[in-house]
């Protein structure tokens, strides 16, 4: 076969039809998930070093890589973010609630009933224990706890109730719901492990009304 004979060379596609170059990945986040998530680990470690009171949703925008305005509209506010990052099981603001709803006389059988349905959630009750747990054993974690319940629950509760030693008689209740918490669900002594919340409310009410009523 001459060079004159030889069969023409495979036509290439025009220009136009080659398939398109792949894009360049850019520096934004992949989803809503993934944000999240980076948010929430940014969240960790500004309470962690700075502590609940001293930490802004602004420096943990920027650690996160995001703009303030978006941890608002994920979390709100920055109590709801650091229960999202801590886990914590219970929203003060519903136990504020929970105080001023119906008469003052009745406020500690709510909060007593309140709190023994919260414990009887498994999911709730795993979270509590293990941030009671962490606070007793690492001072990072009780810090955290300490200026989280103070400014969320703690000076709210007592601005509510407006009665001489608020927050006193405040911290005082909660000394006794986390002792309760301690002997029946860590302890598991007997027969407090075992009691019903009706067995339960008659005696623990009594002393949630005494220090948040007001007698």
């Amino acid at each position: 076969m001459t060079t004159a004979e030889q069969p023409p060379a495979a036509e290439q596609p025009p220009a136009a039809e080659q398939p398109p170059a792949p894009r360049k990945k850019t520096g934004r986040r992949p989803g809503a998930a993934d944000t999240r998530r980076t948010v929430l680990e940014a969240a960790r470690a500004e309470f962690a070093a700075r502590g609940y009171e001293k930490a802004s949703m602004r420096a943990i925008g920027r650690a996160a890589g995001v703009d303030a305005a978006l941890l608002h509209h994920y979390f709100g506010t920055k109590d709801r973010l650091f229960m999202a990052a801590m886990e914590f099981p219970v929203e003060p603001k519903a136990v504020v609630e929970l105080v001023l709803a119906g008469d003052r006389a009745t406020v500690g059988e709510r909060v007593a009933e309140f709190l023994l349905n919260v414990w009887e959630q498994p999911a709730a009750l795993e979270r509590l224990l293990a941030l009671l747990r962490a606070a007793a054993t690492t001072e990072q974690v009780a810090h955290l706890m300490r200026g989280f319940v103070q400014e969320e629950l703690v000076q709210r509760v007592a601005q509510e109730l407006d009665v001489e030693q608020g927050e006193l008689r405040t911290e005082l209740m909660l000394s006794q719901v986390i002792g309760l918490a301690m002997a029946r669900y860590v302890l598991k002594v007997e027969p407090l492990a075992s009691a019903t919340r009706a067995e339960l409310v008659p005696f623990i009410a009594p002393t949630f009304q005494r220090y948040l009523g007001g007698s």
